[in-house]
């Protein structure tokens, strides 16, 4: 078990970049996205297709991000100038994702055996094991992620962003257009996902347009573990719980697989762990109630 603990923690930081961008839906937008379905392989498909063409880890970042901001972008505007619903404008986005993902990388699967990644690189610059140097450059990207996005969302925009979430009709009424502040919001959540999916992609070698599926899943998982384990007192607190949350939830996930869990359940077993989390604060006003009457 020990031996498998830092490349569980260094899997969990990276798929904690996902699990900011669905924060920032999910919590500060209040909106259910299922776009990052379509996204996060989005992100893997370009940066696999870029890498293997040759180019740098860089560009590969920067145009998997831009392509995460498209995807964010088309689900705004059905959404706020089409009026679709934000669940169903996401299911869209997902499903032409899919086409697009599949145009992209020209194949259903495309590998980066042999290709220069960012974990090869600093693999050979630093001279550390595989889980090492994913978990070094996780750590470093997380920490990078958290910084600009707490930064950003203390500025007035971002303040807007979160108002927009916590109160429409009070925001608008400050004359500030919730659609732009919506659109933003999913900018910078797709551009997350497809980063981690860029991300995921170089450290399995191989990018999948059938990758993201479960993702949402995933990214609730992490996002309310985080939440009850560590609680939520400052938007900075958020988003450290949302980190330590995606870590936690691969460490559940490592140990159900070492007490013998069959990988086909893991699935059902997720669905199983994000429920029993979201029922959570009605079972302990349940326990509550009941405590008071006896």
């Amino acid at each position: 078990m020990i031996s498998v603990l830092v490349p569980t923690v260094a899997q969990g930081l990276l798929w904690a970049v996902l699990a900011l961008g669905v924060y920032i839906t999910f919590r500060v937008l209040d909106i259910a996205d299922l776009t990052v379905e379509g996204s996060f392989p989005l992100g893997a498909a370009v940066a696999a297709a870029l890498l293997s063409c040759g180019h740098g880890p860089l560009l590969s970042f920067a145009a998997a991000a831009l392509a995460g901001m498209l995807a964010g972008v088309a689900t705004g505007l059905l959404h706020t100038k089409m009026k679709i619903p934000a669940l169903l404008a996401g299911i869209l986005t997902m499903i032409a994702l899919y086409s697009v993902n599949l145009r992209v990388m020209g194949k259903a699967n495309l590998s980066l055996l042999g290709t220069d990644t960012t974990f090869t690189i600093v693999r050979k610059m630093l001279g550390l094991d595989m889980a090492q140097t994913t978990l070094a450059v996780g750590l470093a990207v997380v920490a990078l992620l958290c910084a600009v996005t707490y930064w950003f969302f203390g500025t007035e925009i971002g303040a807007a962003i979160r108002a927009t979430g916590f109160n429409q009709q009070m925001i608008r009424a400050q004359g500030v257009n919730t659609d732009v502040t919506v659109i933003l919001g999913l900018l910078i959540s797709n551009a997350l996902v497809a980063l981690s999916g860029a991300l995921v992609a170089q450290s399995n070698g191989f990018a999948d347009v059938g990758m993201g599926t479960g993702t949402i899943v995933i990214g609730l998982a992490s996002v309310i573990i985080g939440e009850v384990l560590f609680g939520t007192r400052s938007f900075w607190n958020s988003l450290l719980s949302v980190v330590l949350g995606s870590v936690v939830y691969r460490l559940v996930i490592a140990f159900v697989l070492y007490l013998g869990m069959p990988p086909n359940d893991l699935k059902l077993f997720t669905s199983i762990l994000v429920a029993v989390a979201l029922a959570l604060p009605l079972l302990k006003e349940k326990a509550g109630l009941g405590k008071r009457r006896r």
